[in-house]
């Protein structure tokens, strides 16, 4: 079963993720891209996409033209855990 990370954990992790803000309802991350047109944001949710699919951790998130707006959560554990991490850190190797 996946855990959900401990207060102490959260905090250290995040401090490697400073684009990223906590969520309280549910339990995550969130953050705002934006993107020079529409394609832009696109191509990178392509790529998101793949990464997502292949950890089978899927994000939620919502697109309007050149904005994407990513929420990371482990429904399986309550709650942020480490898969939420170790997506978000490769969405930010994706940039």
């Amino acid at each position: 079963m996946i855990e959900k990370l401990s207060e102490e954990a959260r905090a250290l992790a995040l401090a490697n993720l400073p684009e990223w803000t906590v969520v309280a309802e549910p339990d995550g991350i969130s953050r705002r891209f934006t993107f020079p047109d529409f394609v832009a944001a696109f191509g990178f949710m392509t790529r998101v996409a793949i990464v997502a699919e292949k950890a089978d951790h899927h994000p939620e998130w919502s697109n309007v033209y050149n904005r994407l707006d990513m929420l990371l959560t482990t429904h399986d554990a309550g709650g942020l855990s480490q898969r939420d991490i170790d997506l978000a850190q490769e969405v930010e190797a994706l940039l």
